[in-house]
């Protein structure tokens, strides 16, 4: 047994008697490394461990304490639309293909932003072995079962009280939201949706025959005005919406909008899907609908491609007990079951702590990132729409007039690749133009100097 093992299970042991109890603080870090005479950084990893065990609680800037009863899981509780559709691809394959040489409109991090993460140290050993100790079967429909233990306590510490029944793994979250649209939606329903908003769902949602309405998206969230106005026409089933580090725009939903939104849902009978891409590296006090709704109409989806890889399609959706099994049972009958190796991995790295040392570096990147695309982007005078929220994303507003589309062809022939705003709209229409930044890449020069260039034309007329 390792020495962080050793401290796992001594700790471990004395909550299971009761010497330490729920709420009580451990010996501050310094103190305790001292104690078991091991570094500072073996108690930090041993004390992650038992964060991630559900066994202790991390305060920032208070310190580490006993998990306290009852803040942790719940118990269980028992055609031409195609064409339409294609049109949204061109965008997404260039994420696949990646053809242009600056990616400003890329919607991932950098490879090498992932490259030192705990998953490549993982993947390495687990490759050369012969086998994984996992069953060749197909195993639980719904999704590993640890992994999914993991997942609800996370949630609860975002006050969202789930059991770990009511959580399907899914093979990222556009698989939850294919489950979703299956479920609960029929050719020639209406669907609410950001405006801008997410483009992949668009498509989804067309090549299924559902009417796609849009609802402004400001700085603090959806237009309440605008929601409350096409909640009552049309007879809309489902907003889709993402509340934090929202993409494109990059901002998240206040409180009071949050609570208003939710309101309004009810009274027009909406189911509400909040999509929480950047929920493991945002603070997890900031409001989420589901939060104040605890799944009555809200149905959760979260992702581990953002925070860990593009190619881990591990993702995860939560509902209330009777939509979670009917989700489980679409899950079954469309792909049998989600990927038991993968989802294994993903469970030992955040069992082991190993995962929120990534998150922390993480963070640490998209912070700074965003400082710099932040002054990059007012040094070239292009106004955003919202603030950075922790996201990967920031909303660029051109100058009126600016085609956003001929921008980006111009900009494609010369090896950078640009999201324009039309892409983002769920429905024809000439807003304000704008581009979706990723806060990576944004201070390329190549980049840099060819929207001066651009802006330099706008200014003088040139279009």
């Amino acid at each position: 047994m390792s020495r962080v093992e050793d401290i796992v299970e001594r700790i471990s042991h004395a909550i299971d008697q009761g010497l330490l109890k729920p709420g009580k603080r451990l010996p501050a870090l310094r103190a305790a490394a001292a104690e078991y005479g091991v570094s500072k950084n073996t108690l930090v990893e041993a004390y992650d461990r038992l964060v991630a065990r559900g066994r202790l609680e991390a305060r920032r800037g208070s310190g580490f304490y006993v998990q306290a009863m009852g803040t942790g899981v719940m118990e269980a509780v028992a055609a031409p639309h195609i064409v339409e559709a294609v049109d949204l691809v061109t965008l997404l394959r260039e994420q696949l293909q990646q053809v242009h040489t600056v990616r400003v409109g890329d919607g991932r991090p950098p490879a090498g932003w992932m490259e030192d993460s705990e998953l490549g140290r993982h993947l390495r050993p687990a490759v050369q072995r012969d086998a994984l100790p996992v069953s060749h079967g197909y195993g639980d429909p719904i999704g590993y079962a640890p992994l999914r233990n993991a997942i609800a306590l996370m949630l609860s510490e975002r006050s969202i009280q789930v059991a770990p029944d009511q959580v399907i793994l899914t093979f990222g979250a556009n698989h939850g939201l294919d489950l979703i649209i299956r479920h609960l939606l029929r050719p020639g329903d209406t669907v609410l949706v950001d405006s801008p908003g997410y483009y992949p769902l668009f498509g989804k949602l067309r090549l299924a025959g559902i009417e796609v309405v849009g609802v402004n998206r400001r700085a603090d969230g959806p237009d309440l005005e605008d929601f409350a106005a096409k909640a009552a026409q049309g007879q809309p089933k489902i907003f889709f919406t993402q509340s934090l580090a929202h993409n494109p725009t990059g901002g998240s939903i206040s409180l009071p909008v949050a609570h208003n939104l939710l309101q309004i849902a009810a009274r027009a009978g909406l189911y509400v899907v909040e999509d929480d891409p950047f929920g493991d590296v945002l603070p997890a006090i900031q409001p989420r609908l589901a939060a104040l709704d605890q799944l009555e109409r809200v149905i959760y989806l979260g992702t581990f491609s953002k925070t860990l890889s593009a190619s881990l399609r591990i993702g995860y959706l939560a509902a209330n007990p009777a939509l979670a099994t009917a989700l489980a049972n679409m899950k079954m009958l469309t792909v049998v079951n989600s990927s038991g190796y993968l989802e294994r991995m993903v469970s030992d790295l955040m069992a082991s702590g190993q995962y929120r040392h990534h998150l922390r570096r993480l963070r640490e990147r998209i912070a700074r990132a965003a400082l710099r695309a932040r002054t990059t982007l007012d040094r070239l005078g292009l106004p955003l729409l919202a603030a950075p929220a922790g996201g990967y994303y920031l909303w660029a507003e051109l100058p009126e007039g600016t085609d956003d589309l001929a921008l980006a062809a111009r900009a494609s022939r010369q090896g950078i690749f640009i999201a324009p705003g039309a892409v983002f709209l769920p429905e024809k229409g000439r807003p304000r133009p704008g581009m979706r930044i990723n806060i990576a890449y944004v201070d390329d020069p190549q980049f840099i100097r060819f929207m001066r260039e651009e802006l330099a034309r706008a200014g003088s007329g040139g279009g």
